[in-house]
C-alpha cells in the first residue's frame, strides 16, 4: 500500500521524495510504503490549516454535524476493510481490530452530536444595563498525534471534536500504521471535508522529533493533543510550554485492578483477564497490577491462572487470534520483567513463554511492580487488607484507569474514591471507555480530558463579552 501526505486539497509525495517502509510484526512482511515528510512539509502542513481556518470556523455547526455523521457511515460501511488493514500494520487480532473501528464508528456520533453544544453561558454582572456572556470559540489550528495500539478509535478522538469545534487540523500519523491513519483521514475528505481541514504528515520513526518540534513551534498552532508514552509526553508537553501552547496529554499507565476479600473471585478474575491480555496488554487502560487481599488471595491466584492457562491453550489450536506485539523489543522487555522477578521470588504460575503471563507474590522490590509491560504480563501483590491495597495502587508514578471488586458497594466505593487516578471502575475491567465520558490520568499518566464537553473545553477558548444597553459613567469627567 502507497501513502502520501494530505497537504490542502493535494496528496502527495513528501518534498524530497523520501518514503519508509512499514512490515508486519506477524509476518515481517513489507504492508505499508508511507511518504516521509520533512520539517518543510510540516511547515506546509500547518500553513494549509492556517488557510483553511477562516472558512472552516464560519462552517455553521449543522454542516459540521453532517459530515461527521456522514463519516461515522463510511466507516461502519468499510469496517472490514480498516480491521484487516489494522491487523496487518499492527499484527492484533481480529477481535481487538472490530472493537477498536466500532469504537471509531461511536465517537464519530458522539462529535456530531456535540455541535450543538459548543456554547457558552449568560452571566449575572453588577453593572446596570450590562450584559455579559461567554461563548465558546474554536482556538484555530490544533496538533493531533495519535498511537498505532487503537489507531482508528483513538486517531477519531484525536480529530473529530476538534474539528466539531471549528478548528482545523494537522494529523501526525503513527509509523507503525501509517496506512490506516491515511485511509481514515481520505475517508473525512469523502464525507466532505474542505480541503486544508484535515492534514496529514507521515514519517519515518528518526523523523519525529524534529517533525513535532517544528509543527509546536509554528505560530498557527494553538492546541495540542497527543496519546502514547509518558516518555514522548513529557519532551511534548515541554515543547508545549516552551511555546505558550496548551496540551492535552493522555500517556502511560500501570492500572491496579483490587480485589476485595468480599469480591466475586469469578467476576474479578474475568476481568482482570480481559483488561491484562486484550490486545497483548498493549493498552493505556491494561491491568497492569492485580492487587488481592491476602484472605483470597490462594483462590483467587488459582481461579486466575486457570483462565489464563485455558486462555494459552486456545491460543495455541488457534481457536482464539491473540494478536502479536507490535514492536520486537516488547517480547524482549516483558521477559526482562519476568525473569527479574522470578529471580527476586515471584511465582510464573504460567509455562514459559505463553501468551498470557501470571506471576503470584510480586512485591515493590521487583521492576514489574512499577515498569510498565505494555504486555501480556499480569502480576499479583498480596496485602492485608482495604487500607494496604489502596497504598499499593498509589504507589506508582501513574494514575490513568483502576478498578475496585467488592460486594460491600459502600466500602468499594470508599477504596475507588481514594485511588489517585482519572478513572476508576466498581466491579468491571479497568479497560473500559465510552466516548462520551471524559478520559484521562493524573500524575506521570497526563492531564487534560478527552470526551464529551470536557473535549469542548480542551479545544475551544472561552471568551467573554459584555455588551452595554446603557450609557456607562467611569466617574472621571
Amino acid at each position: 500500500m502507497q501513502v502520501g501526505l494530505r497537504i490542502g486539497a493535494q496528496e502527495r509525495p513528501a518534498e524530497n521524495g523520501d518514503t519508509f517502509v512499514h512490515v508486519c510484526p506477524r509476518t515481517g512482511r513489507p504492508v505499508t510504503e508511507a511518504a516521509s515528510a520533512s520539517t518543510g512539509d510540516a511547515l506546509a502542513a500547518a500553513d494549509a490549516a492556517q488557510a483553511a481556518s477562516a472558512a472552516w470556523r464560519a462552517t455553521p455547526v449543522g454542516a459540521r454535524r453532517d459530515i461527521l455523521a456522514r463519516a461515522a457511515e463510511l466507516l461502519a460501511a468499510e469496517s472490514q476493510d480498516f480491521i484487516d488493514l489494522m491487523v496487518a500494520e499492527t499484527g492484533t487480532s481480529t477481535a481487538w481490530a472490530r472493537f477498536n473501528v466500532d469504537g471509531g464508528v461511536a465517537g464519530l456520533k458522539e462529535a456530531a452530536a456535540l455541535a450543538s453544544q459548543v456554547a457558552g453561558e449568560v452571566m449575572p454582572s453588577n453593572r446596570a444595563g450590562c450584559l455579559a456572556l461567554t461563548e465558546r470559540t474554536p482556538v484555530g489550528v490544533v496538533l493531533s498525534i495519535a498511537p498505532w495500539n487503537a489507531p482508528v478509535h483513538l486517531a477519531v478522538r484525536a480529530i473529530a471534536v476538534p474539528l466539531v469545534c471549528g478548528n482545523t487540523l494537522v494529523f501526525k500519523s503513527s509509523e507503525l500504521c501509517p496506512g490506516t491513519h491515511a485511509r481514515l483521514a481520505g475517508l473525512f475528505v469523502r464525507a466532505g471535508l474542505p480541503a486544508g481541514v484535515l492534514n496529514v504528515i507521515s514519517h519515518a520513526p528518526a523523523a519525529g522529533p524534529r517533525i513535532v518540534e517544528a509543527l509546536i513551534a509554528h505560530t498557527a498552532v494553538r492546541r495540542v493533543n497527543f496519546t502514547g508514552s509518558t516518555r514522548t509526553g513529557r519532551a511534548i508537553g515541554e515543547l508545549a510550554g516552551r511555546h505558550l501552547k496548551p496540551a492535552l496529554l493522555e500517556l502511560g499507565g500501570k492500572a491496579p485492578l483490587i480485589v476485595l476479600a468480599d469480591a466475586d473471585i469469578e467476576a474479578a478474575g474475568d476481568a482482570a483477564a480481559f483488561g491484562a491480555f486484550m490486545n497483548q496488554g498493549q493498552i493505556c487502560m491494561s491491568t497492569e497490577r492485580i492487587v488481592v487481599d491476602h484472605a483470597i488471595a490462594d483462590e483467587f491466584a488459582a481461579c486466575f491462572a486457570a483462565l489464563a492457562d485455558g486462555l494459552n491453550v486456545r491460543i495455541a489450536n488457534g481457536s482464539v487470534d491473540a494478536g502479536a506485539l507490535a514492536r520486537p523489543a516488547s517480547a524482549a522487555h516483558v521477559q526482562a520483567l519476568v525473569s527479574e522477578a522470578t529471580a527476586c521470588g515471584a511465582r510464573l504460575l504460567t509455562a514459559a513463554g505463553d501468551e498470557c503471563i501470571v506471576l503470584d507474590h510480586v512485591d515493590a522490590s521487583m521492576r514489574v511492580y512499577r515498569e510498565e509491560s505494555f504486555g501480556p504480563v499480569a502480576p499479583i501483590i498480596r496485602v492485608d487488607g482495604e487500607a494496604a491495597a489502596v497504598a499499593v495502587a498509589n504507589d506508582s508514578e501513574y494514575g490513568l484507569a483502576a478498578a475496585v471488586f467488592g460486594r460491600d458497594l459502600s466500602r468499594t466505593l470508599r477504596v475507588a474514591r481514594s485511588i489517585d487516578c482519572g478513572v476508576c471502575h466498581v466491579n468491571g475491567a479497568t479497560v473500559s471507555s465510552e466516548p462520551h465520558f471524559p478520559f484521562g490520568g493524573v500524575k506521570a499518566s497526563g492531564y487534560g480530558r478527552f470526551g464529551g464537553r470536557a473535549a469542548i473545553e480542551a479545544f475551544t477558548e472561552l471568551r467573554l463579552l459584555t455588551i452595554h444597553t446603557e450609557r456607562q459613567r467611569y466617574g472621571l469627567a
